[in-house]
């Protein structure tokens, strides 16, 4: 399998996270993709290659041209307004009070930009969520060229990220990018499969009237578990999307039989849709010993999972999401891709 990366990915290194009341070191840190990669060498995967400049417009395609301009020149405001750390959200519009943004501020243009406190902006986190976007799009390139599977060695994550917010690591939406320049690019329908523990809320949002790009999710219930807001089984889509999104939230606890289950649901799902490419929200925080998970999977179970995704037959593009175990992040990757190798024959579903 090809595998996209670059160590620009680890370019984006903040120091702080908001969670249970603290300013804590981030659990999505550049430590991750170290550990991917050092698996996937070890394993002996695949060629690993650079990803190439795809320029804006991809980005473009999905996120609104003023959030755009948000992240490219939030840290220098940041800076400029006199502050010394890092990025962190403190107001936003309220839904009562039906408040949009007109306030030149930077703090007031963080808050309408973000959709949860957790996630800092520190300087190099734009040029990181570009490179993370090529990435996946170089990706893209080598499964629509050639049929076969490709690996995006994303950081930051971007499964969260809506057309015009950020949060939950994300600030682009990778997957999302990918599957709309695959629609421009002639591909007649696509189909996202999103396995991390959160809910992937962005790219539900990005998607959620269209039915030439499905989603389909399984996660934690957001009756326990973040982001809370969304991700729902009544959540079927919305016009010409109605029944293209669908969720199966899961409890805490889940197990592997348990998930698996979900799993072969999910994939029936998008076999019945008849997509022409799968692309994977591939987040490993499914895992037992995950530090912002409740799911109970071992490591020995993503081998599985992957040759049941390759039952599929189709054409598909893995990119990384979650995954904050960080110890058995890259075995749990690598058992993915090699469970999908293993068992993937194109056309065969």
């Amino acid at each position: 399998m090809q595998i996209v990366h670059t160590e620009d990915s680890k370019r984006r290194a903040a120091t702080t996270e908001l969670s249970g009341g603290h300013l804590v070191a981030p659990f999505e840190s550049p430590a991750r993709v170290d550990q991917v990669i050092a698996a996937l060498r070890a394993r002996d995967s695949g060629p690993i290659v650079a990803p190439t400049s795809h320029g804006m417009a991809p980005i473009a395609a999905v996120h609104d041209a003023g959030y755009i301009d948000f992240l490219a020149s939030a840290w220098d405001d940041w800076v400029a307004a006199g502050n010394t750390g890092e990025i962190i959200p403190t107001i936003w519009p309220t839904r009562r009070l039906g408040e949009t943004l007109r306030s030149r501020h930077i703090e007031a243009r963080v808050g309408y930009y973000a959709l949860a406190g957790e996630t800092s902006i520190e300087a190099q986190t734009y040029e990181a969520a570009r490179t993370s976007a090529d990435i996946a799009l170089s990706a893209l390139d080598h499964v629509l060229a050639t049929g076969a599977p490709a690996f995006g060695l994303c950081r930051p994550p971007g499964h969260h990220a809506a057309v015009d917010q950020f949060g939950g690591y994300s600030f682009f939406n990778n997957a999302a990018i990918a599957a709309e320049s695959a629609r421009q690019r002639g591909v007649s329908r696509v189909a996202i499969l999103d396995v991390d523990f959160h809910h992937g809320n962005g790219t539900q949002q990005i998607f959620y009237e269209r039915a030439d790009v499905s989603f389909v999710s399984l996660h934690g219930d957001p009756v326990d578990e973040f982001p809370y807001f969304s991700g729902f089984a009544d959540e079927r889509g919305a016009g010409p999307g109605l029944g293209y999104n669908r969720n199966h939230p899961l409890p805490p606890g889940t197990d592997y039989v348990v998930w698996s289950g979900a799993l072969d649901a999910a994939l029936a799902e998008i076999a019945a849709q008849a997509p022409a490419l799968l692309i994977v929200s591939l987040g490993t925080d499914i895992f037992k010993d995950d530090p912002i998970s409740s799911f109970t999977l071992d490591s020995d179970d993503f081998v599985d999972c992957g040759a049941r995704i390759a039952a599929l037959g189709l054409p598909s593009l893995f990119l990384l999401e979650g995954g904050y175990a960080v110890a058995a992040i890259g075995t749990n990757i690598a058992n993915t891709l090699a469970g999908f190798e293993a068992a993937w024959r194109p056309g065969r579903s």
